[in-house]
């Protein structure tokens, strides 16, 4: 009777395989003729019975879930990434004896991969920056020695608001020990006078084959720790872990205690916390660091000003415009601290009576309220300039001008206004 009962099992067991063997093959012409779909069914049928099979069957099966999957994908992450784990398990299943798929599903992977990236920087062109996070991070995941792919997905995380997922990525980043530090390719372009980078040696020869460019070099990129620190600092912060924050910049200081990129990440940190008064000195040593930075001097005004210094925020300002005088923000920060002052003017207004010593008074305050309205106004106009269907700035110029007297430029004012808000 036990003789039986092997021989049926042993016949069943030729029967599946058999059954196996044909549904991989027919598997296999689907995915040739690109009905991927139609494969994944396949697949799915026989998925269950697949443990009992050989190895060679396995892998092959393996290798065909990973093309299906793929083929079907689009830019859909979850298929994506079942079409990584089944390409993965080929090479595990074949890690002892012959290879027959191995080389296959490594290849596939690589095409992946390269898949997966141009997908993740569709989503963060598209501002869909938690989708391409995850897509970073699963490529990240595939070639962990691409840790460039781990600094993107932290990146990307930050501007989805993913944050705890953020701080994890970045914490990551510094226990590897990564700087992103590579070397680059550049050349300049004749006619705009740019500096372009090329992905290898062989483009950058390409490029100056063109007679286009001149002056090709090859140097090391910028580190990419100090913004891994300043932001991990930003989301110390955030959640409450000031002491790790602290911390975080202090102990990167010690090792280069003038970087001015770890200045720069310590004074963010002080911003965060409204350190206003510290923010300001390290802010100096940056200035002092880059005295030509119009970008520097703005921030600077921009601490000042929130501490109720107008005074120097005004000077900060005025610096930065003289470095670059179509810088718009500085212009704009300009124009409001100016106009600050006319609430307090508007107040002693109301508040006076009608003696002849009061309208004298009064006189004079609109006298100081029209010589205000007249500094600020050029620093509006630059602006409008470059921002022209700005609603605040059109606005504000609008009400100015109709308190000046100045009909024309009122009356344009008020014409683009309606423009923009039909």
């Amino acid at each position: 009777m036990k003789k039986t009962i092997l021989i049926i099992t042993a016949l069943l067991l030729t029967v599946m395989s058999y059954s196996q063997k044909k549904e991989l093959r027919d598997a296999s012409k689907e995915i040739k003729n690109g009905s991927f779909e139609q494969a994944k069914k396949i697949l799915a049928s026989i998925e269950n019975q697949i443990n009992s099979a050989d190895n060679d069957q396995k892998a092959e099966f393996y290798l065909y879930k990973g093309q299906a999957y793929l083929g079907a994908a689009g830019n859909k992450q979850e298929d994506l990434m079942t079409s990584v784990d089944a390409f993965k398990k080929v090479s595990e299943i074949e890690s002892t004896g012959k290879q027959k798929y191995t080389k296959e599903a490594e290849d596939e992977i690589q095409a992946l991969l390269v898949r997966l990236v141009n997908s993740a920087i569709q989503d963060q062109n598209a501002q869909k920056y938690s989708d391409a996070s995850k897509k970073l991070y699963a490529s990240y995941t595939i070639s962990k020695v691409d840790t460039a792919y781990l600094y993107f997905a932290a990146t990307n995380a930050m501007n989805a608001q993913e944050y705890v997922l953020a701080m994890n990525y970045y914490e990551n980043l510094l226990n590897l020990g990564y700087t992103g530090i590579e070397k680059e390719y550049v050349a300049t372009h004749k006619e705009t006078g740019e500096v372009d980078t090329f992905a290898d040696k062989e483009e950058q020869n390409l490029y100056m084959m063109s007679g286009d460019y001149v002056r090709p070099q090859e140097r090391m990129s910028e580190s990419r720790r100090p913004v891994i620190l300043r932001d991990l600092g930003v989301l110390y912060v955030e959640n409450g872990k000031i002491e790790e924050a602290k911390e975080l910049i202090s102990n990167a200081r010690k090792d280069d205690p003038n970087d001015v990129s770890l200045i720069k990440a310590e004074a963010n940190i002080a911003l965060q916390m409204n350190d206003m008064k510290k923010y300001n000195e390290l802010m100096q040593q940056v200035v002092a660091s880059d005295p030509d930075n119009p970008e520097l001097f703005y921030n600077l005004g921009v601490s000042a000003s929130e501490i109720g210094d107008n005074e120097n925020a005004i000077n900060y300002y005025k610096r930065a415009l003289e470095l670059d005088p179509n810088y718009v923000n500085a212009q704009v920060n300009m124009a409001v601290l100016i106009l600050d002052q006319e609430q307090a003017l508007i107040e002693e207004m109301n508040s006076l009576g009608t003696s002849a010593k009061d309208n004298k008074r009064y006189d004079e305050l609109i006298s100081q309220r029209n010589n205000m309205y007249n500094e600020a106004v050029p620093y509006l106009e630059s602006a409008l300039k470059a921002r022209p269907n700005d609603a605040n700035i059109l606005r504000t110029l609008m009400n100015i001008y109709s308190i000046l007297g100045e009909d024309a430029k009122y009356k344009e004012m008020k014409s683009r206004i309606e423009a923009n808000e039909e």
